[in-house]
């Protein structure tokens, strides 16, 4: 099989010559990965059957100030500081909170958007003819992550608080981006003219302990706002994958409804999301992207567990098709190298040294 072939064969819950491979890593492990197997390409290496296209932004975000604390700013005027995490990597902190300083529609109006003609989408076609045999993708998890995209730049309590008490600001504010994020997406898809496999989303929707929200809360307000994009990509004949950390069981079935093809990148951690049981339940409607544990087995575990509970996801999860092999998460800094390889070496079959 094609990679491509390989996707929408598990995608549509047959099985198929093997499960489809993914990988999510922070910096500090694609800098590894780049430097172990250099001259060579991890993603090729691992078999990655994923490739991913993107319009060209027109213009750069704003400069920080000389001598400045903040490292760089975003599209949406959010200023961010380089910090140090316990994992021994460095992330970006949203410090310049510009959208909090937002307090009246005037202020709304009046505020630099990003606009989604900023962006050359002429260059996709390009971009779908060099990716070849493998599976398109168009997009990625901050589409249009409402809770931590907007939080980021007003703060994340104050967003939950908009979003409960229907504040009149802060939900003109998280409807910019989600309008922003529509036609980004609606423009770059009518550009690959119908050879974008996948248009990939995110949207935290759960916690460790259950869902972000209360079902309610998720009807009345996330609902009609996601739909627009997986009716947009299945208008344009792509699967549609969402990412969401934490516990989204009791959300899954309006997921479904919804016409979800793909729950990406499902931690098995959270309360409720015993793969089997999700497999079960779940598995003929719902495609799983994820399943290998980023808070405990890669960290914290040894090789040989780390080779179990991909032989567990591969065998188990992926009968039938159903299943993207993947990291629940970027992989993080602190993830001894030989246990990435021991995942990906039963994924793909081959030895690394």
């Amino acid at each position: 099989m094609t990679p491509r072939e390989r996707v929408l064969t598990a995608i549509a819950h047959q099985e198929p010559d093997r499960a489809p491979i993914q990988i999510y890593v922070t910096p500090e492990i694609d800098r590894a990965l780049r430097d172990h197997f250099s001259p060579a390409s991890y993603i090729e290496e691992f078999e990655v059957d994923f490739r991913t296209v993107a319009p060209v932004p027109l213009r750069a975000p704003r400069a920080p100030e000389a001598g400045s604390r903040i490292a760089c700013y975003d599209e949406w005027g959010v200023g961010y500081e380089l910090v140090a995490n316990n994992a021994g990597g460095t992330y970006l902190e949203a410090r310049d909170l510009a959208l909090a300083r937002l307090q009246t529609m005037d202020d709304v109006e009046n505020y630099p958007w990003p606009d989604p003609a900023d962006y050359d989408y002429s260059v996709i076609p390009a971009q779908i003819d060099a990716a070849g045999e493998f599976a398109v993708c168009l997009g990625h998890a901050g589409i249009p992550d409402i809770i931590n995209g907007v939080g980021r730049g007003r703060g994340m309590e104050q967003v939950l608080t908009d979003i409960i008490t229907g504040d009149e600001v802060g939900v003109a504010i998280i409807d910019r981006r989600v309008d922003f994020y529509y036609e980004w997406c609606r423009r770059a898809l009518e550009a690959g003219g119908g050879r974008i496999d996948i248009l990939c989303l995110g949207e935290d929707l759960g916690s460790q302990k259950g869902p972000t929200m209360s079902p309610a809360t998720f009807d009345a307000f996330f609902r009609p706002r996601l739909q627009r994009f997986f009716d947009l990509g299945h208008r344009y004949g792509c699967r549609v994958m969402l990412h969401s950390c934490g516990s989204t069981r009791m959300l899954q079935p309006r997921l479904i409804e919804m016409g979800l093809d793909v729950l990406d990148a499902v931690q098995p951690e959270p309360e409720g999301m015993d793969p089997e049981e999700l497999k079960r339940e779940f598995g003929s409607r719902l495609t799983f992207c994820g399943m290998i544990s980023t808070q405990h087995t890669l960290p914290h575990g040894t090789p040989e567990q780390c080779r179990a509970e991909a032989r567990h996801r591969l065998d188990v999860i992926g009968r039938g098709g159903g299943y993207i092999f993947a990291p629940a998460h970027a992989i993080q800094p602190d993830t001894p190298l030989e246990n990435i390889l021991a995942i990906y070496e039963e994924a793909t079959g081959k030895r690394f040294s």
